[in-house]
């Protein structure tokens, strides 16, 4: 009995062994007897191309080789050196060496080979030696929205900026051709190659205007050299939808010539900061300010009007024991009463520290929750920065009445621009954009990006009241090299210190600007930031005259008629 038990365990075992073999298995068994009788030779898949807005091409492909070898099929390593040698203009040494080494099963013996270069080594017909097409990536712009555009490894995936995040559309899937070889690797008489084609990757279509960002660079470009400044950055944006027109990040780099051997230079100048780093905005958030107050007077009186509402005198203020000072008297050496548009005019810093306190802490955060700050705009790109916002829990008095005039509040430069969209457009933020839709060579939309709103901020009368007051500043305040002759311009200017190890960096300061036009209803929405500036630093004098070529540039771009044509 005990006999027939062994027998009969011996027996399931061999049976669930033959089980496990036949269908857990089969497929591992398959692939690794195809790999033992085959060679394959890849057939990369083409990459997508990234275009801007209108089609033109800021990333595409140059066709390039690479050529390959299996010692164990090579008949004649020397023969073969010396063509390679004469083909690829390589040592012969080094080649020989290559096409001899049977340690390995295949062997890289040039890459990025040119069509010429594979047709002249095709024409020998050696043995072991064969070829496959891999794209070079090539940038038509060179340095132009490096940041945004960003680039890919050597094997062509992409690492940063659109490249990395649309990778997945970009990448398409490589297929192979398959040549049954014997043991050693030598192809078989007779034998029929399998093939298994690539499946070529999608295109990406930008929101990006390249006419707009080629503008823009070379007017970020021009105040970066004229201010010795150490950086140079702007953002256009259409406010009605959040699409990003334009992304500058200055100093910059040609994506043709990636500087791959010195890494921190590379990271410091492909990394996004419009995106990636925080700044104290200075005066220009107090476009949030204003708008959340002009929002909570509305809510209490619909018949009120923000723009008459008087605000005192007071040259300073006192939180917590800080004085807080205007920056300088308004009239005749006096600082006067004045309304809430005077106050933008001005830049009064104690007139925003008065519609701080009064709002409160939590009706403030309310508001700066519905402009999301601290936590991310949601556009389409990689490391993204939430800014810091202290927590309302942990708030002192003095500095909640800071962050009213922008400082105490680190933001994205992108932040900033989607918030003062926002408040210009009607009260509506949505989630930026850089890629409009993905499609394939045979234009073909495969997936389109629309608009997402995100949040309501303040309501459409606010809006219109506030874009009143932004379009004085330009007119009449400190804003007015800003001013184009016949078209209707909003904005507000900024000038912020700047802090290292919690002080007050001497004599370093961000000189900003944030405007839109047309006024009444803004199509164009730029912020400019020009840090550390050199021989002036005020941003009405340093950014806002940046503010009005680009949107110079803009009109003739767009061919848009003054405003008395309209």
């Amino acid at each position: 009995m005990a006999l027939l038990l062994a027998i009969a365990f011996l027996f399931c075992i061999f049976l669930g062994r033959f089980f496990y073999i036949q269908l857990i298995w089969e497929d591992e068994l398959h692939y690794l007897a195809l790999d033992q009788w085959t060679r394959e030779i890849p057939v990369n898949a083409g990459r997508g191309n990234i275009v801007d807005r209108n089609g033109e091409l800021l990333a595409g492909n140059r066709a390039q080789y690479s050529v390959y070898a299996r010692a164990s099929a090579v008949t004649d390593p020397e023969g073969s050196a010396a063509l390679l040698a004469d083909a690829l203009g390589e040592p012969y040494e080094r080649l020989l060496e290559k096409l001899t080494d049977k340690s390995r099963s295949e062997i890289v013996v040039a890459r990025r080979a040119e069509k010429s270069t594979v047709e002249k080594i095709a024409e020998t017909e050696m043995k072991g030696v064969y070829y496959a097409r891999n794209d070079a990536r090539v940038y038509p712009h060179g340095d132009l929205a490096s940041q945004v555009i960003g680039f890919t490894a050597f094997d062509r995936t992409g690492t940063t900026g659109v490249e990395g995040y649309y990778n997945s559309f970009l990448a398409g899937e490589s297929g192979e051709i398959l040549f049954e070889t014997d043991l050693v690797g030598v192809d078989l008489k007779g034998a029929t190659a399998a093939y298994l084609p690539a499946s070529d990757g999608l295109n990406v279509k930008l929101t990006i205007d390249y006419r707009i960002q080629a503008l823009a660079e070379d007017v970020m470009g021009r105040v970066l050299q004229e201010y010795e400044a150490k950086a140079a950055r702007a953002i256009v944006l259409d406010p009605q939808d959040f699409s990003v027109l334009a992304m500058v990040n200055l100093p910059s780099y040609d994506l043709n010539e990636i500087p791959r051997d010195d890494m921190d230079t590379l990271n410091a100048l492909s990394r996004n900061c419009l995106v990636s780093d925080v700044y104290e905005p200075g005066s220009t958030f107090k476009i949030v300010t204003a708008a959340a107050n002009i929002e909570e007077v509305l809510r209490k009186n619909p018949r009120a009007l923000p723009l008459e509402h008087i605000f005192s005198s007071a040259r300073t203020r006192s939180v917590d024991g800080t004085t807080i000072r205007c920056w300088s008297d308004h009239k005749n050496g006096k600082h006067a009463n004045q309304t809430l548009a005077e106050a933008l005019n001005n830049s009064c810093n104690p007139c925003f520290v008065d519609i701080a306190l009064s709002l409160g802490k939590e009706t403030f955060y309310k508001y700066l929750s519905a402009f999301r700050f601290g936590r991310t705009t949601g556009i389409d790109f990689s490391g993204e920065t939430i800014g810091m916002l202290l927590p309302e829990s942990t708030l002192r008095d003095c500095d909640f009445a800071r962050i009213g005039f922008g400082q105490s509040i680190a933001v994205t430069a992108l932040q900033l621009a989607c918030a003062a969209a926002s408040a210009v457009n009607g009260g509506y933020y949505y989630a930026p954009r850089l890629a409009s839709e993905i499609f394939s060579d045979d234009g073909e939309v495969r997936e389109r990006m629309e608009p997402v709103l995100l949040s309501r901020t303040v309501s459409e009368r606010a809006s219109a009241i506030l874009r009143e007051m932004l379009e004085g500043v330009v007119r009449d305040g400190s804003g007015k090299k800003a001013y184009i002759e016949g078209y209707r311009v909003a904005g507000k200017t900024g000038t912020a210190q700047k802090y290292e190890n919690g002080a007050i960096a001497q004599g370093k300061y961000v000189s900003s600007f944030v405007g839109c036009f047309p006024a009444n209803a803004p199509r164009y929405l730029c912020l400019i930031i020009v840090d550390e500036p050199q021989g002036g630093y005020y941003g009405s004098a340093v950014a806002a005259p940046c503010a009005r070529e680009i949107f110079e540039g803009v009109i003739d771009i767009m061919d848009i008629p003054p405003e008395e044509e309209l």
